[in-house]
């Protein structure tokens, strides 16, 4: 089953307070950013976000679930409208999980290589 649409909306306004919050279309359901990194998966109108330490020190309670079969369990957030609790857990987790590799653009570069000679 593929998450609401309208649900997703809630969930990036939920968390909002934590950066720039962006999602993509993954097969029915997203994957959620923020500022940039990946934090989190919403499937089936449930927000996951990435397993840290650090993220599981903000959490009420710990419950873990695969998002999808053959996944990896992350941590099932059940208070969604809590949004300084949302926005915690995120600013707790972004700093633990790896940034996004800067995408190359093999023109840009010869185009460099050629004005340094």
């Amino acid at each position: 089953m593929a998450s609401n649409a309208d649900f997703v909306q809630y969930i990036v306004d939920q968390c909002s307070g934590a950066g720039d919050i962006t999602i993509k279309k993954m097969m029915g359901d997203y994957c959620v950013y923020c500022d940039g990194v990946i934090f989190g998966l919403i499937c089936d109108n449930n927000l996951y976000i990435k397993p840290t330490s650090q993220g599981a020190e903000r959490l009420k309670e710990v419950v873990t679930r695969s998002p999808y079969p053959g996944a990896k369990e992350h941590f099932l957030i059940t208070d969604v409208d809590d949004r300084d609790y949302l926005t915690a857990i995120i600013k707790a987790t972004i700093p633990a999980l790896p940034k996004p590799k800067s995408k190359r653009n093999p023109m840009l570069e010869k185009k460099k290589k050629g004005q340094e000679n």
